[in-house]
């Protein structure tokens, strides 16, 4: 049985993506626990570094941060980097608090100047 999930990938290039320096602790249903780096995150979605090697669709549930566990589908790879579309989309109050948790530098946090 073929546990893929069958993704509407839209395109989300666009989207707001956040720089973050941030291992997570993720789980794979076959690799099981996980040590990920993200490197950028969004509401969609996040990019990891140096993760599993993985196909399209193959799902990684991720442990942030105030959104608690949140499950992420492959969406694209190339080298060592991966993208990932979250299951749900992360409120932006919530999305607020992560990125101020897990980017502690205000200039790239977005939205809020340095002074």
């Amino acid at each position: 049985m073929n546990a893929r999930a069958s993704l509407s990938v839209t395109e989300m290039r666009g989207t707001v993506r956040r720089p973050i320096d941030y291992t997570a602790t993720g789980e794979h249903r076959q690799l099981g626990e996980l040590e990920l780096h993200v490197a950028n995150i969004s509401p969609h979605g996040c990019m990891i570094r140096g993760g599993p090697d993985l196909e399209r669709g193959e799902r990684l549930t991720f442990r942030l941060p105030i959104v608690g566990q949140i499950e992420g589908h492959l969406v694209w790879s190339h080298g060592d980097r991966a993208g990932f579309q979250f299951e749900r989309l992360i409120r932006a109050d919530d999305f607020a608090k992560l990125v101020a948790k897990l980017q502690p530098n205000r200039r790239l946090r977005g939205g809020a100047r340095a002074s």
